[in-house]
């Protein structure tokens, strides 16, 4: 199936959503199409740094999940069902005719880490909220270049501090790996990796590269003010010679 041109899989992203909020649905968009609809002001960076669409990721609430099937069928799409089958908490559906696909995570995501979005989905719209579209990209242990340049574009985009209005949370994030010592070494590796990074891109300006640096720096000092649970403490003297995520 040859890929969909980025611009028509944005609309037909928008498209969901706009039929879901509709039917009073709850589904909110992740990854790349959503960091694109978040950041209007850099969004010309996904161009620059040749980031391409590819597919369409949503969250929504298992509870709404029959009325989601068939939202997406009425659309034209078709459920895999060996693969809704095999994975409890995703759906994947792909529209031949419109040569797209659309993965549907239900509750949480489940990938090397796990992200619950219980009573999270309601903070943001069209999108989830920044803290946890941040966590969704620096969460993936083997970092592709791809999800790089989307940190890189999410954080250009938006302020570092608590809340969630326009701005990357950082007591949630905090939170979250507050509890989890592995999710912490992910997220703080890969934060480092972005940081090392943004310097190598030449479409960036250097204030691009600067603001970029500057966030991360902020982000990871909040990350490592946050007191640590006694779980996290114990597990942390382990360290890596535990495998301290999924294997996806």
């Amino acid at each position: 199936m040859a890929a969909k041109p980025s611009s028509h899989l944005f609309d037909e992203a928008m498209r969901v959503i706009e039929r879901a909020d509709e039917q009073g649905i709850t589904l909110r968009l992740m990854g790349a199409i959503a960091i694109k609809h978040h950041c209007p002001e850099y969004r010309n960076l996904h161009e620059t740094l040749g980031r391409e669409l590819s597919d369409i990721d949503l969250v929504g609430y298992r509870r709404e999940i029959e009325k989601a099937d068939k939202l997406l069928e009425g659309l034209g799409f078709l459920k895999q069902l060996s693969v809704s089958m095999l994975i409890a908490n995703r759906r994947i559906f792909v529209h031949s005719s419109q040569k797209c696909t659309v993965d549907i995570f239900l509750d949480k995501l489940i990938m090397c880490h796990t992200i619950d979005f219980t009573n999270r989905l309601e903070v943001d719209h069209p999108t989830i909220p920044l803290a946890e579209m941040l966590l969704s990209k620096m969460q993936i242990v083997k970092l592709t270049e791809k999800d790089v340049k989307d940190a890189i574009i999410l954080l250009r985009e938006h302020k570092i501090g608590e809340g969630d209005k326009e701005t990357v949370n950082n007591k949630r994030i905090g939170d979250i790996l507050s509890s989890d010592w592995g999710f912490y070494y992910t997220v703080t590796t890969n934060l480092q990796k972005v940081k090392n990074l943004v310097t190598t891109y030449d479409a960036l300006s250097e204030k691009d590269k600067a603001d970029v640096a500057s966030k991360v720096d902020m982000l990871s000092k909040a990350i490592e003010e946050k007191p640590k649970t006694l779980g996290w403490k114990l597990r942390a003297k382990v360290g890596t010679k535990k495998i301290w995520y999924r294997e996806v």
